[in-house]
């Protein structure tokens, strides 16, 4: 005999920011769990039978693209990776990561903030060497390779932006994911810079010396990049150039 799972509430937060007439509330949905169930997939139920307007974002549902963050219960996580089991109340809050303009729902725009992020630290290889694709890449011992791909491991998923004090308070705060950034190019031999031109991008309130050590960034990060590490590695370089 086939027995019925128990029954999820789900309280997501909903409002369209392009409707002028709109107003945040939360609205209640009610589900009945399966084994194994996932954000992704009782969103995906709740959408198709439910409310076909619910506004969310998921693309690879395997952690990999970043783009199912989310508030839930009070934790910036990543949608697809979050067991409904976990929850045993069965009570589930959903909300909108805050620091990123919200598209609607709990759809925010990550890829404009990255992107801004991006730019101003710098994020790509500075050299003096003139580029020539038929050469083959400048060789690098394999611990400093592995260095570099530790720190690549990051997929702009925005929690840790989320989860950050400072970036909430500082809009301009290039957050733990742009201090990863330049982390991973100071250790890059490739990279030509110095300290001090690190230093110009990030050696003010809004960059390494906002970072208030909450580490609610390092607590959240679904890659375990060694964020505090790296944070407290930029910090004793940069404040020696002060």
């Amino acid at each position: 005999m086939e027995t019925k799972g128990r029954e999820l509430t789900f309280s997501i937060l909903k409002y369209s920011p392009l409707n002028k007439e709109d107003k945040p509330e939360f609205v209640e949905f009610k589900l009945e769990e399966t084994i194994g169930m996932t954000l992704f997939i009782a969103l995906n139920i709740i959408r198709e039978q439910m409310d076909a307007s619910l506004a969310f974002d998921f693309v690879c549902r395997a952690g990999i693209c970043g783009s199912c963050g989310m508030v839930i219960n009070g934790k910036p996580k990543l949608a697809c990776r979050t067991l409904t089991a976990d929850y045993k109340d069965g009570k589930i809050q959903l909300m909108p990561m805050p620091a990123f303009e919200l598209i609607q729902d709990l759809s925010v725009n990550t890829g404009k903030w990255m992107d801004d992020m991006s730019n101003r630290v710098e994020s790509w290889i500075h050299s003096n060497d003139p580029a020539d694709i038929s050469k083959i890449e400048e060789k690098i011992e394999p611990d400093v390779a592995d260095e570099v791909f530790e720190l690549d491991r990051c997929i702009e998923c925005g929690l840790c932006v989320s989860s950050c004090a400072t970036a909430l308070m500082r809009p301009n705060f290039v957050g733990a994911v742009g201090l990863n950034r330049i982390a991973r190019f100071s250790v890059d031999p490739h990279d030509n810079r110095r300290d001090e031109d690190f230093y110009e991008l990030i050696g003010d309130d809004n960059g390494i010396f906002g970072c208030m050590s909450l580490m609610g960034c390092e607590d959240h990060c679904p890659k375990n990049l060694p964020l505090q590490e790296k944070i407290a590695y930029l910090r004793r370089k940069m404040v020696k150039l002060r």
